[in-house]
């Protein structure tokens, strides 16, 4: 019980920790998702060399739609994460209140996507019902997996969710290349996601194990309010994440496979230079939900961001035989001149993401119609005018530029009026 309680203790006190404690958990969620996304873009390479251009596309299509529903995972963790940075004095209500509520939404989405199978491989075109059934599959470790990670994150317990994006990562790359090393297919490669997804999930039940005692309760943290929130997180990553991904999904309809395997290909630079400083994300946000100085966080991170941004850019047009090499390799030589664009479209999505989060440490919901909008217009624009990866490529940095340059001055007013009134 005195573990517990020093635990809680801990908790309470994280967002008032000194530059050293933050510096560490910064340290060891980089290294940790470092490792995370090394070990899934080297099995994101290696599967497209071993597939092959064509059932790399539908492998891919199918990745995308699971970042999308993926967004019920992340409302999750930042429901959490902000509840317990905020609120640290409810951590046992908080803790015991994400976790009912994933469970029961982790288990109701995996019920919705496998009906959805049959239209699911319809829509993407995947010929493979089983294949499509295993999004349910792994849709609901998954899902809890999102409700673990946010606890750890908003107790700022770094070594523990540093475990985590580890294991979400690793055994994906493991049990997929052992995979498609049997049977070079994209139902193989899927079915080494889906099983990797069950790592951290796992995990997570073991260093979770003992719920916290409830200690101080308010309606605020309730069944409801919890789902409220939940909800409309993950409406708003689901905006950030369908504008993110929808333009994998429209290729696979306005350009023939070939041309889709290549958009593909050039959108492992964009995924890699995005969740490259996603670290600065997971570290920042907590402070930006908690702290008394938001723009400052948010300042610094964009900073960050836009600097590992701009060095992979410049390196992808310095070195594009060689970033090639990671996206796939010579079958993919066509879009190798398209490179840098994909890094800089990259350097975009991990800037709007930093923005969207701070939109949810500060519950507004006003600015998330922006991003519905240029969701819309791009998925007008792309569907009725593009016919080769480049065009497609122009229209969706475009759109994401135009709406970085409305937000950033919105997110840095609405923020400082938030400072204020505290």
């Amino acid at each position: 019980m005195s573990t517990r309680a020093g635990d809680r203790s801990q908790a309470a006190t994280g967002p008032r920790r000194g530059s050293g404690g933050l510096l560490t958990g910064s340290g060891q969620i980089a290294v940790a998702m470092m490792l995370m996304n090394v070990a899934t873009y080297a099995f994101t390479m290696v599967a497209a060399r071993i597939i092959g251009p064509v059932p790399y596309g539908a492998f891919f299509a199918l990745m995308n739609l699971v970042m999308i529903v993926s967004v019920v995972m992340l409302g999750l963790q930042a429901t959490a994460a902000r509840r317990i940075s905020a609120d640290p004095g409810h951590v046992g209500q908080i803790e015991r209140g994400i976790l009912r509520v994933s469970s029961r939404a982790s288990l109701l989405l995996g019920g919705v996507l496998l009906l959805s199978a049959p239209l699911i491989n319809h829509l993407l075109d995947l010929n493979s019902v089983p294949m499509a059934m295993l999004i349910a599959v792994a849709a609901v470790p998954m899902t809890m997996t999102g409700a673990q990670m946010g606890i750890l994150q908003g107790e700022r317990r770094w070594r523990e969710l540093a475990i985590m994006y580890v294991l979400a990562g690793v055994p994906r790359l493991v049990i997929g290349l052992t995979l498609i090393l049997w049977r070079p297919t994209e139902l193989m490669a899927f079915l080494g996601v889906a099983v990797g997804y069950f790592a951290p999930f796992l995990y997570g039940l073991v260093v979770l194990r003992h719920v916290r005692e409830s200690g101080d309760t308010h309606q605020r943290h309730g069944f409801l309010p919890v789902i409220k929130e939940a909800a409309v997180n993950s409406q708003a990553l689901f905006a950030y994440f369908a504008l993110t991904n929808v333009d994998m999904l429209i290729g696979r309809s306005v350009l023939d496979s070939h041309d889709s395997g290549l958009y593909a290909a050039g959108l492992i630079v964009s995924r890699a230079v995005m969740f490259l400083p996603q670290f600065v994300v997971v570290v920042a946000f907590p402070s930006m939900s908690g702290s008394l100085n938001p723009v400052r966080a948010l300042l610094a991170s964009i900073a960050a961001v836009s600097a590992l941004g701009g060095a992979c850019v410049l390196a992808t047009a310095v070195l594009p035989d060689l970033v090639l090499v990671f996206a796939g390799g010579q079958d993919y030589e066509e879009v190798s001149d398209l490179l840098w664009v994909f890094a800089l479209l990259g350097t975009c999505m991990a800037v709007l993401q930093l923005l969207v989060y701070s939109v949810l440490a500060r519950q507004g919901t006003a600015s998330m119609v922006l991003v519905w909008v240029a969701l819309l217009v791009v998925v007008v624009v792309a569907s009725t005018t593009v016919s080769t990866v480049a065009g497609l490529l122009a229209v969706v940095l475009t759109v994401e530029l135009v709406l970085l340059a409305v937000l950033l001055p919105i997110s840095f007013v609405k923020l400082k009026e938030r400072a204020t009134a505290q």
